[in-house]
């Protein structure tokens, strides 16, 4: 069996726009893909490690615990031997306390390459393939998040092609989800039912090849 890793925050972890609940774990995408792959044949499983509010590698001044650096190696160790780590965060990044843009979401995606490659894995294990996905572009936030993600449709502006860019440099995947499906039209940020379906989907085509 091989061993994936989500690691995430509220996109992944399935939260329904406009609440507090969660959609379950065959609705949210990392559930999809792993449904998906299992009917290719393919004997998969897939961890959530998934937060709402984490960051790339920033504080939250509000919520401890939000930057993504934090533990991160320990997850890796814990979960190993992992086949591959896909990696969708950046969004936080624009929340309305970080003057931030998409070279700053892209530094921390950086480091978080890094922290997976240098975790401490025991000998012999393999050092996991790494599978960077840009979230789907804020659009206009909407509801109670509305004041938390204030501009940040203009902050997110081109996080996709740094992401690119990163992932040619440091030699991992990547995937712009929002070439598959937009952000949720009823929230602006998170993903809809058909959206986390349709990613889960999509993705089972990379990941297929790449497991």
């Amino acid at each position: 069996m091989k061993h994936i890793l989500v690691y995430s925050d509220s996109l992944s972890w399935g939260i329904i726009p406009m609440s507090r609940k969660r959609f379950d774990f065959n609705q949210r995408w990392p559930g999809v893909l792993e449904i998906q792959l299992r009917s290719l044949g393919k004997d998969v499983r897939v961890i959530e490690d998934c937060l709402n509010g984490r960051r790339t590698m920033y504080e939250d001044s509000v919520k401890p615990g939000r930057n993504g650096l934090d533990g991160l190696s320990q997850r890796i160790e814990v979960n190993s031997p992992l086949a591959l780590v896909i990696v969708m965060l950046g969004t936080n990044d624009f929340q309305f306390n970080h003057d931030h843009n998409a070279s700053d979401a892209a530094r921390g995606m950086r480091e978080l390459i890094n922290a997976i490659r240098s975790a401490p894995i025991e000998p012999g294990m393999p050092i996991p393939e790494i599978l960077v996905i840009a979230a789907p572009a804020i659009t206009s936030p909407k509801g109670d998040i509305a004041a938390k993600f204030k501009d940040a449709e203009k902050k997110c502006v081109g996080l996709a092609d740094a992401y690119r860019h990163l992932c040619d440099e440091m030699k991992c995947y990547f995937i712009d989800a929002g070439m598959i499906t937009n952000s949720s039209t009823v929230d602006g940020v998170h993903l809809d039912l058909e959206q986390h379906e349709i990613l889960g989907k999509a993705l089972a085509e990379t990941v297929a090849d790449l497991v």
